[in-house]
This record gives C-alpha cells, structure tokens and sequence, in this order.
C-alpha cells in the first residue's frame, strides 16, 4: 500500500477513536444528546439510547479494524474480507455524511459533518488504494 493510503487509513481510525469516545460518553451519562441524533434527545441519553450508542461504537470499531486490514496495518491476513468489506465502510460513511448534512441539529452539523466527510474523503482512499 501507498504512503497515502496508510496515512488515510491512520487519520480514519483518529476520526472513528473520538467518535466511539463520544459515543460510550453518551453511553455513561454525558449531557451531550442535542450533538447526536439529531438533537432529539438532549441531554443525557434514555437508557435505550444507551445501549444503541454501545452498540454503534462496536459497530465504528469493526469499521476501524476493516480500514486497518485494507491498508495492510492491522491483520493482514484479513486482507480478502477486507476488500470486500471496504465497500461497505465507504457506503456507512456516505450515508453518515448526508445525515450530518442534513440534520436538524446545528451543532451536530458544525462538529460531525466535517468528522463524517474526512472519514468518507479517507475511507475512499483505502478503498481504491
């Protein structure tokens, strides 16, 4: 793989890292619902919210540890899952972006549709690298 598909894949998984942090904050307790979901629920999250922000930062770490394998940097012997499953990281982060874009919530909007474009504009990169 190529110096820019590594470093691609590296600032994807900087990206993913804070949002699974902000995810399991959510999940503890944080007040910070009107920055995700489009602010329906601000402040702390229900308990079901909870439990969907666990399981969306599995689901973000699986992604990262794809992107790592595609890129060669994280078991390469994943490399034939890998290719294919890169597709699907680059369709999750397509339609993250338009969800930014498009949310009600300004502050989500301000932080996350950069953060969402970066991982779209870096997973591609893998991808075709």
């Amino acid at each position: 793989m190529t110096v820019l598909v590594s470093i691609s894949a590296m600032v994807f998984n900087i990206l993913t890292l804070i949002v699974v942090l902000f995810q399991l904050a959510l999940a503890l307790g944080m007040p910070w619902g009107s920055y995700a979901m489009g602010g329906k629920f601000p402040g702390k999250y229900p308990p079901g919210m909870r439990m969907g922000a666990i399981v969306q930062a599995i689901v973000l770490l699986a992604i990262a540890a794809i992107v790592l394998s595609r890129s060669g940097l994280f078991v390469p012997s994943w490399d034939g899952f890998a290719n294919k499953a890169i597709w699907f990281v680059v369709a999750f982060s397509a339609i993250s972006t338009v969800l930014n874009l498009i949310t009600r919530s300004k502050w989500e909007r301000r932080i996350w549709a950069p953060v969402s474009v970066l991982l779209l504009v870096t997973s591609v990169v893998v991808a075709v690298g």
